[in-house]
C-alpha cells in the first residue's frame, strides 16, 4: 500500500525501539502514511497496524486521539488554531473567528477550492506565544493577530 520510500521511513522508526516494542513507532508511521496519502484512510491505518504487528483498533485510537492526524481529506493548507484555555484567554477564539470569517468556513471545514481546511486544536505547548496556529502540522505561527493572519493566508495563496 505504501511507497518503498515510506516503508524505509517506517523501518528507520521501528529500528529505534526494541524488537518486541515496534508498536512504539505508531505515531511516526501514521505521520509518514498521512504524508504520502494526504490523509489517513481506514485502510492506511490498518496497514500501519499490520506493519507494526498491532491491532488495527489500537492504531486507530492513536490516529483519532491526536489532531495532527486527518481521518478525512483536508485542503492543501490545514490551519489548526489553538483554542485551549490559555490561548483562548489570549485571543485564540478571536483568531479562530477571524480566520473563519476570512475563509468563509467553520472549524472542520474546507474551502470550496480545496486550498484551506480549518481545525480547532488543543494545547500546542506555546501558551506564551498565544494566539498560536499550526500550518500543515509543521509550521507553528505565534502571536496570530489579524495582520499576521492576513499575511499567512496571503502567503498560502
Amino acid at each position: 500500500m505504501f511507497a518503498a520510500e515510506t516503508l524505509q521511513k517506517f523501518d528507520r522508526e521501528v529500528a529505534k525501539y526494541p524488537a518486541d516494542q515496534k508498536q512504539s513507532a505508531v505515531m511516526a508511521c501514521l505521520a509518514y502514511a498521512q504524508e504520502e496519502m494526504g490523509w489517513l484512510r481506514p485502510e492506511a491505518i490498518e496497514a500501519v497496524a499490520a506493519y507494526l504487528g498491532m491491532a488495527p483498533i489500537a492504531a486507530y485510537e492513536v490516529a483519532s486521539f491526536y489532531n495532527m492526524y486527518d481521518l478525512k481529506p483536508v485542503g492543501k493548507y490545514k490551519i489548526t488554531v489553538c483554542t485551549n484555555l490559555p490561548c483562548a484567554l489570549s485571543g485564540g477564539y478571536h483568531a479562530g473567528e477571524y480566520v473563519q470569517n476570512k475563509l468563509g468556513i467553520g472549524f472542520g471545514e474546507t474551502t470550496a477550492d480545496g486550498r484551506f481546511t480549518l481545525k480547532e486544536g488543543e494545547c500546542m505547548g506555546a501558551c506564551g506565544d498565544a494566539p498560536v496556529m499550526i500550518v500543515n502540522n509543521r509550521s507553528m505561527c505565534s502571536h496570530m493577530h489579524p495582520e499576521q493572519i492576513d499575511r499567512l493566508l496571503e502567503e498560502c495563496k
